[in-house]
């Protein structure tokens, strides 16, 4: 039997341009609303699935690793660490989780690995019990970031990964040797080289975390991308690959950053266009 349930991390407010890209205010603005500094709400979320007696954990959210000035940098609303309450919630502890999947390695996906800041202490690994899986080409990027999205890692989370023993890196095309072959890799070069999009099945057909290729509901509409995509074109390919993929296989997405939905299924509408449906808050303990 596999469940999955959605779990809220700590949260954010980004600039509304940043996160549209291209596409003018007169546009995004009809789906979110902004602040006075002109910032959106965005969730961090992660996805709990429990099978075969693991706790499997996708992604981690941002945390609350950052030290005062850079949390309200990057508009980090709470100051403690909120996914460790939500695990708290459905009974479990990070040292419970077996295996942690990251689709990428930037600070907001990652940063709930480490733990809360403290002044003059260095950041800890948690999850001492986890595998953590990413894929390989999106780790040589962390690794030698470009300029562009270099900020967007935390050199010593990457140490702390590497020597903690427990890191497996997935290749293009290749099941994991710790989830073995009932999860299934998709991997995207838009938002940034590499990213890794798992899959898994439910009887109602599969479930998908992109991640940020598609980071929340607004981003289901085909040209809309972030200003923080590195390849914008490749990315609305890759897309359309996906949600084509998903709307004929009656697939459902868990997205990161929605603030008001966490799970939602995909269909096009009478003029081709990609939209959501049955779209659902976060879920608890969805037991197939």
């Amino acid at each position: 039997m596999r469940t999955f349930t959605t779990l809220e991390g700590n949260s954010q407010r980004l600039d509304g341009g940043a996160m549209f890209g291209n596409a003018p205010k007169a546009l995004w603005s009809r789906w979110v609303e902004t602040d006075e500094q002109n910032r959106i709400s965005l969730s961090c979320r992660a996805l709990l699935v429990q099978e075969e007696g693991r706790n499997i954990l996708v992604e981690t959210g941002i945390g609350a690793f950052f030290e005062p000035r850079l949390k309200e940098r990057y508009g980090i609303v709470e100051d403690h660490h909120v996914l460790l309450d939500s695990l708290s919630e459905v009974g479990l502890t990070h040292e419970d989780i077996q295996v942690v999947v990251l689709t990428h390695l930037h600070f907001d996906h990652a940063g709930g690995l480490l733990s809360t800041w403290d002044q003059g202490q260095p950041s800890t690994l948690l999850f001492p019990n986890a595998t953590f899986i990413t894929g390989q080409r999106h780790w040589h990027r962390a690794k030698r970031p470009h300029p562009r999205d270099q900020a967007s890692f935390i050199p010593e989370l990457l140490e702390l990964l590497e020597t903690s023993g427990r890191l497996e890196l997935i290749e293009d095309g290749r099941h994991s040797s710790t989830l073995g072959k009932s999860w299934r890799f998709h991997f995207s070069d838009g938002h940034t080289p590499g990213l890794m999009i798992p899959e898994f099945d439910m009887p109602e057909g599969p479930v998908v975390f992109p991640g940020d290729l598609i980071p929340g509901t607004p981003w289901v509409h085909l040209p809309i991308t972030m200003g923080y995509d590195r390849f914008p074109e490749t990315l609305i390919d890759e897309k359309e690959g996906l949600l084509d993929t998903l709307v004929d296989r009656h697939g459902r997405l868990v997205f990161t950053h929605d603030p008001l939905v966490a799970v939602a299924y995909v269909e096009r509408d009478n003029d081709g266009r990609y939209r959501v449906s049955a779209p659902q808050g976060n879920l608890k303990m969805v037991c197939r």
